[in-house]
């Protein structure tokens, strides 16, 4: 179940871990799409409007859960390519413990802040109280999402990327099915939509207690493992917490455009819905190309095997950069079909839709970037440079929000994710040189004392 990536072929061993992380990420897409898709479609552009708008709330508090254990497990990585048995179950021991504390933290502040938050971002009257009994369920929902995203980091750190596709496709299945059983059978509205989701969630993460209880003895934990010390806990923190705000960072960002697209009305807000919708799908493969080169840099990085780094780098980038263009033609000419899956017969949002479309695939190539150069750096154990890019990003899209809105409307908003990659990629591709060319050296280095020694 497990698997060594410091042996073999770089792009080999990258594409062959990210193909189930792109199909498990296309999955978990397609049940959140599962909601827009059927609540637009049986319910209407209303109900449409009211569970998009909450994206960028859902975002910001579970983006900063995702990140949290995303972090938490490139110690697990690292310590796997040491080869470091006792390290790696202390480890999985520490991010539960951690973990859990931050679930119920996130999800005491995330429902008493839900209300105000919305009002904040002048959501449309028409749709509060749609958009708010969404929200609502999905945060309650919280735990259920921590549980699976633990547990599948965990499995990826150990290189198992398919056992976690193997669940998300069953919980797809399952959410599509409780999608219409809610909605049609008991016409529960939006908010059947967000049971259907949460109940999705926990079936996920609880099918994959057995698996690492039978089939990863290497995450399987003792009751000694548990004994942990002050500095095992703050070692995960130091690369949980930060990887947690980079993420929240971003979600700051998505709010801000959502506080500029709400002002500009329902139709506006359905058209971002649909174009996000479809942008997050299309970009998948770059965002699991990125998240393999966690693992493999960090099982690398563990093992010493430091040239091996820099060789995984580029050849990544070759494959995720070349898709990205691909992605970028197709919007231009197939993007309002693509948009019309969800909107109907609405000419004037699907054409909204398309030109964001259009918009945001011209920058996929620095959307790739982005993700295999902050994903490397942070499985080197680096959390402080992707935090600037973060921030960066962040005052890119609120410049896009607040400024070229007012100036181009719809457009100007459009805007905001280029925007934003392009922003990003400057401090992490001026970080990924010179630090290659320090592990270069240091590679040299470790190679002559190799020598030396023997």
């Amino acid at each position: 179940m497990t698997k060594n990536l410091t042996v073999g072929n770089p792009a080999l061993l990258i594409f062959s871990f990210a193909v189930p992380l792109l199909i498990g990420n296309l999955f978990q897409q397609f049940y959140n799409m599962a909601d827009t898709f059927i609540v637009g479609r049986t319910i209407g552009v209303f109900a449409l409007a009211a569970v998009g708008c909450t994206g960028s709330m859902n975002f910001l508090i579970l983006g900063f859960m995702m990140g949290f254990t995303q972090g938490a497990s490139i110690i697990t990585s690292q310590r796997f390519g040491a080869g470091d048995s006792l390290g790696i179950r202390r480890s999985f021991a520490a991010s539960l413990l951690l973990g859990a504390g931050v679930t119920l933290a996130l999800m005491t502040v995330s429902i008493a802040t839900a209300r105000p938050l919305l009002k904040l971002l002048n959501t449309p009257e028409e749709i509060f109280d749609s958009a708010y009994s969404y929200i609502i369920i999905i945060y309650w929902g919280i735990p259920a999402s921590f549980l699976f995203n633990l547990f599948s980091n965990m499995m990826r750190a150990v290189g198992d990327s398919r056992t976690p596709l193997i669940f998300l496709v069953i919980a797809c299945i399952i959410n599509i099915i409780l999608d219409y059983v809610f909605i049609l059978a008991f016409h529960t509205g939006v908010e059947g939509a967000a049971y259907a989701t949460v109940i999705a969630q926990l079936l996920s993460g609880l099918f994959c207690i057995p698996v690492i209880l039978k089939k990863l003895p290497v995450l399987r934990i003792t009751r000694e493992d548990w004994k942990l010390d002050l500095r095992e806990l703050m070692e995960h923190l130091r690369m949980a917490v930060p990887m947690g705000f980079q993420m929240s960072i971003i979600a700051i960002g998505v709010v801000t455009v959502t506080f500029a697209l709400n002002i500009l009305g329902t139709t506006a807000v359905a058209a971002f819905t649909a174009a996000q919708k479809i942008d997050m799908v299309a970009t998948m493969p770059l965002g699991s190309f990125g998240a393999a080169m966690t693992t493999y840099t960090a099982q690398n990085y563990g093992a010493r095997k430091i040239d091996r780094i820099g060789k995984g780098v580029l050849q990544c980038s070759l494959m995720s950069c070349s898709f990205s263009i691909l992605m970028g033609v197709l919007f231009f000419f197939i993007g309002n079909h693509l948009a019309a899956i969800f909107l109907g017969s609405d000419l004037e949002t699907i054409t909204l839709a398309h030109t964001s479309l259009k918009i945001s695939g011209s920058f996929y190539f620095f959307l790739a970037c982005l993700f295999i150069f902050r994903q490397t750096l942070q499985g080197l154990g680096d959390s402080l440079i992707p935090t600037i890019a973060g921030i960066t990003e962040l005052l890119m899209r609120t410049f896009a929000a607040i400024i070229l809105s007012r100036y181009f409307g719809f457009i100007g908003i459009c805007f905001a994710g280029p925007l934003a990659f392009i922003g990003a990629c400057i401090p992490l591709t001026i970080a990924i040189v010179f630090t290659l060319k320090r592990l270069l050296r240091i590679s040299t280095a470790e190679r002559k004392q190799l020598t030396y020694n023997r």
